[in-house]
């Protein structure tokens, strides 16, 4: 198993990627003390293994109030282990399927790989049925905002004293934070409370949710630091409603590749959630399969392609000038912290 911190998808996505199972418990449920923060909001900590039992098994030994953790919360602990049945009956899933149909259109490969999923839920007893929430670009702006004007106060004076020492990726994602003002913080944080009241509806219609994980892994040669911030992710959402989000394999694409889906919860309800991802992988079985290693093998060469493209020549003056002046801003208000 491992341990992994997840603000937008960062325990699910590499599970989806590479098969596994990752679990993004109930936000304060298991401490993040000693972790470095990326957003006090939306940092969450839980495990990474090879199945849903060993994750409910890890889950028993991490879980639980820390003061260490200023969101921390006290909570009894269930038997997450004990509560894993294999079947389904009487639970009532919501099928989020607008998230992978409309709001981030899928692959012919997911949306194959979703539909054979759904149909094992029905066979083991559960409920489904499609339900609406907000799209995931309205969830992707709020975490945004949020979380990156937090990690950029986090890191605001070595990002000022020594920039070098930081990935140019990172960079490309902290540094724009600069251009957010203390009135877009307050008025996401408003929505943010918004939209995790928006859910309590829906808790008390469903069990729990699904919807869609990633496709299959791009080449590394294909990253773009600028699709930060042009198009939202699958997993963002949960986060947004501090939802407990459990990522499983569903299948392969035509790569070869892991294919994965995400059984998202109520708060605190990990035992469902859980449950419903143990019966599915039982039934299912993509757990049991392993990547064809070929001895000998050698590791392509890629070149990493630029992290930005374009140039500031390319805004119109009003803009640079715009953004010249919150960077000064924040490079003042960053030395004034440090004296």
């Amino acid at each position: 198993m491992a341990l992994g911190s997840d603000t937008g998808g960062s325990i699910r996505g590499p599970a989806s990627l590479c098969g596994v199972v990752g679990l993004m418990p109930t936000f304060g449920l298991v401490s993040r003390a000693g972790v470095i923060p990326n957003s006090y909001t939306f940092d969450h900590c839980g495990p990474l293994a090879r199945s849903v039992e060993d994750c409910a098994i890890v889950m028993q030994a991490i879980a639980g109030f820390d003061p260490r953790d200023a969101g921390s919360i006290k909570r009894d602990i269930p038997d997450y282990r004990a509560a894993l049945r294999q079947d389904l009956k009487g639970l009532r899933i919501g099928v989020l399927r607008h998230n992978w149909e409309e709001d981030l259109p899928a692959s012919e490969d997911v949306c194959k790989a979703m539909e054979e999923a759904l149909h094992v839920l029905k066979s083991l007893g559960a409920e489904l049925e499609d339900c609406q929430v907000r799209s995931l670009q309205h969830y992707f702006d709020i975490k945004v905002i949020i979380a990156e004007t937090e990690i950029f106060s986090i890191h605001q004076q070595y990002l000022i004293a020594r920039p070098d020492d930081f990935g140019a990726d990172f960079r490309a994602r902290a540094l724009p934070a600069a251009l957010f003002t203390a009135n877009d913080y307050v008025q996401a944080t408003r929505e943010h409370r918004r939209m995790v009241a928006e859910m309590v509806p829906l808790y008390q219609q469903y069990d729990a949710f699904i919807t869609a994980g990633q496709g299959e892994a791009p080449r590394l040669d294909a990253h773009r630091s600028l699709t930060f911030w042009q198009r939202p992710n699958l997993f963002t959402a949960s986060n947004v409603t501090s939802q407990p989000a459990l990522e499983i394999c569903n299948g392969f694409g035509t790569h070869g590749l892991p294919l994965g889906m995400q059984v998202l919860g109520r708060p605190f309800d990990e035992v469902t959630v859980l449950r419903i991802g143990h019966a599915y992988q039982q039934a299912a079985g993509w757990h049991h399969q392993h990547p064809q290693l070929r001895v000998g093998a050698q590791a392509p060469v890629l070149t990493p392609p630029p992290i930005l493209a374009g140039t500031a020549d390319q805004a119109d003056a009003v803009t640079r000038e715009a953004c010249a002046q919150a960077a000064r801003r924040a490079q003042t208000g960053g030395l004034s912290a440090q004296r």
